[in-house]
């Protein structure tokens, strides 16, 4: 029962040993500390993770072709794979039902982009209207190639925010003319991609006016999948790499490439990606828990001792409370009582640093892989919980102790 006098007595022992309660409060606060610092980091590389995968879209299955390294069929070995606009039709009618978004391009890495005295080398890319929900990008102005675009091949393109920052200033480019590699086409939207400003200067065009326009025929550069969203990350692990096998052994058997040969084809799974990721990050918290709760149970001896030295300086004092009817159950709660207030307290002010500490400095760490280190209501409640338990804990065993000390032996004590 937490009563003024059993304060009193907290605060009257406390304060005639300061050093030693001083010392005992740093343990448990570096403790705390460093649990929650280290939680906070673990909690930026996780947002560092998340914030790549941020880029495209969730479950994104992209496909490309490479020079084969195996004969197949008398074909010789080095032979370079040719997608076309029949390879991506096949893949849609077989794994439609699999997809949420779904789009193949035509790349050109390197094209003399113009808009009156400005110009400059950007990508462009022929593209199917879904590709904005595949790059995960965002319209600030305009929009971006839709399906009528697509149906009559139409001179548009959708320009990226650093592109038209380069070419158009402050002005506005919507319904402007620009010239890419000499052909005029006309701006209908300006995006924003959550990759930077690399994705931020390509011209996005359809793609049929692409294969016309620059005469490429029905060629394609990749081709892009998003599966649907499964209940949980291993259904979506499982489908997508039954979609990546079956996709991969489709466009072997029509490109003529041997089922085992790693080239002709090649393949990027985010899905399978992103739970490398997400496991290192895992086995990475973890580790941090574990080297935190061994500081604070380190703490948690500390105080341990300090209470037994209290105790046996205490020991007539108990033997007194005792003779005089004091019950086993109220020598534990006095001593429980200290311990608990010592370690809670202590507990706090390293609580209370760490969290200044993130907040401050966290903000001035500029790294991709290290964001926003932080820690949530959930685990803020955690690391309370922890601090009441190991103070419950620390002053457990010493008041046990004190509580079988006998009367008659304890007043005989110097």
């Amino acid at each position: 029962m937490f009563n003024l006098e059993r304060w009193h007595e907290i605060f009257e022992a406390i304060s005639k040993n300061k050093l030693r309660t001083f010392l005992t409060g740093v343990s448990v606060a570096s403790g705390i500390f460093i649990l929650v610092i280290l939680l906070g980091v673990g909690k930026g590389l996780q947002n560092g993770v998340e914030k790549q995968f941020e880029r495209d879209a969730a479950g994104i299955v992209e496909v490309w072709t490479s020079t084969t390294t195996k004969e197949y069929k008398g074909l010789n070995p080095g032979r370079q794979i040719q997608f076309r606009n029949s390879d991506y039709a096949v893949s849609v009618q077989k794994y439609d039902q699999m997809l949420q978004y779904k789009g193949s391009s035509f790349n050109n890495w390197s094209g003399l982009v113009t808009y009156g005295k400005e110009s400059g080398n950007y990508q462009y890319r022929g593209v199917y209207p879904e590709y904005q929900f595949i790059e995960n990008a965002t319209m600030s102005e305009g929009r971006f190639i839709n399906a009528n675009d697509m149906a009559h091949a139409e001179k548009v393109c959708a320009i990226g925010l650093k592109l038209k920052q380069d070419l158009f200033k402050e002005e506005s480019p919507i319904g402007k003319q620009i010239q890419v590699n000499g052909i005029a086409f006309k701006v209908v939207g300006v995006f924003i991609d959550p990759a930077g400003e690399r994705e931020e200067t390509r011209v996005y065009m359809p793609l049929t006016t692409v294969q016309k326009a620059y005469g490429v025929g029905d060629k394609i550069s990749n081709m892009f999948f998003v599966m649907k969203k499964a209940d949980n990350f291993d259904a979506a692990l499982a489908e997508s790499k039954t979609f990546e096998t079956g996709l991969k052994q489709l466009l072997k058997n029509k490109n003529t490439v041997a089922p085992d040969d790693e080239g002709g084809i090649g393949m990027y799974n985010s899905v399978e990606n992103a739970k490398r990721f997400y496991d290192v990050n895992l086995y990475i918290s973890l580790f941090f828990w574990w080297v935190g709760i061994c500081t604070i149970i380190a703490g948690v001896v500390g105080v341990s001792n300090i209470m037994l030295i209290i105790v046996k300086e205490r020991t007539k004092e108990i033997g007194i409370r005792k003779a005089l009817g004091a019950s086993p159950w109220s020598i534990i709660a006095m001593i429980l009582h200290e311990s608990i207030f010592i370690t809670t307290i202590a507990g706090f002010v390293g609580l209370l640093m760490s969290l200044a500490l993130l907040e401050v400095v966290g903000p001035q760490v500029k790294s991709e892989f290290f964001v926003n280190p932080s820690v949530d209501f959930n685990v803020a409640l955690t690391t309370l919980f922890l601090l009441v338990f190991a103070g419950a804990l620390a002053g457990f065993f010493p008041a046990y102790r004190a509580a079988q000390i006998k009367p008659i032996v304890a007043l005989r004590d110097e």
